[in-house]
């Protein structure tokens, strides 16, 4: 199932994305996509029977010409782990070594917005950086898994995600990376989350994305140092993942900060689109904060 959330901020209404391209509204079946419905079989269960049945209505139309606003498509997000340096690719472009284990960071959820909603460039940014990047969606709790199954197992679905990152902030200003990829709207998301059923191989998804209509990255989840279930078994050891929290698994090569000088940071006025193959399209414009 490709399951969204639409309307406007903080008023979004659960649906769902039919096999036609038709959006069908969930909210006389579940009160929204969140922590609760993902942890909750039976729920999921209902909503697959009410979509095949073909007993959900249209979801109400908007009166924007684009139509609706999709919003975040997961609600009330625990916690946001990144992974850092996941492509090897990546790790060439920056100069960085192969990491010998995941390197660890975290967002915060409310760095969250809807997956065409505007991104603000800082201010006082200099290099403000884009990255395409597949989101996993926990689905189960998640504490010392010990094989590559049990962390599948976890996974409820999956989403794309560009993890935006002010690399002066992150790299030039002391401390850990947290200033840099915490800025607000720094975590565009969406637009749908694509159950696990509907992705047979997470290893397996073209990765790519463009920067004013020039493609920038052109990547694959194959070129991962450490694959999603492997991700998770790691992360699971360190602290116990819930249903509701996501984990972001690192970008392919092609981000500004690996390029030349003068390296292509993000400006005013910029639009940046991206996807993942099977997991839907962002298009941000930046926007000066």
């Amino acid at each position: 199932m490709k399951l969204l959330r639409v309307g406007p901020a903080g008023a979004e209404r659960p649906a769902l994305l039919d096999e036609d391209g038709t959006l069908r509204d969930l909210s006389g079946v579940v009160p929204d996509i969140d922590p609760e419905l993902l942890a909750d079989p039976a729920a999921l269960d209902r909503v697959r029977a009410a979509a095949a049945a073909g007993k959900l209505p249209g979801a109400v139309a908007d009166t924007a010409p684009e139509g609706p606003r999709i919003g975040p498509p997961l609600a009330r997000i625990g916690k946001i782990v990144c992974i850092g340096l996941n492509f090897h690719d990546h790790a060439r472009e920056t100069g960085a070594p192969v990491p010998e284990e995941p390197i660890v960071f975290m967002k915060a959820p409310d760095t969250v917005v809807g997956p065409h909603d505007p991104v603000l460039i800082p201010r006082g940014s200099r290099k403000t950086d884009w990255e395409v990047e597949l989101v996993v969606v926990v689905g189960r709790t998640a504490r010392y898994l010990e094989t590559d199954q049990e962390a599948l197992a976890c996974v409820a679905g999956y989403a794309v995600g560009n993890d935006v990152s002010e690399r002066a902030f992150q790299l030039e200003r002391g401390g850990q990376w947290d200033k840099g990829k915490n800025c607000e709207t720094f975590n565009p998301l969406g637009p749908w989350l694509v159950t696990a059923d509907e992705v047979p191989d997470p290893q397996a998804l073209a990765m790519r994305l463009w920067v004013n209509g020039t493609l920038r990255q052109d990547g694959s989840t194959a070129d991962q140092i450490f694959p999603v279930a492997e991700v998770l078994r790691h992360l699971s050891h360190f602290m116990t993942l819930h249903p509701g929290d996501i984990v972001s698994t690192g970008t392919p090569a092609g981000v500004a900060m690996g390029t030349p000088e003068p390296k292509p940071y993000l400006r005013d006025g910029d639009v940046v689109e991206l996807e993942i193959a099977g997991l839907g399209r962002q298009r941000q414009v930046m926007t000066s904060a």
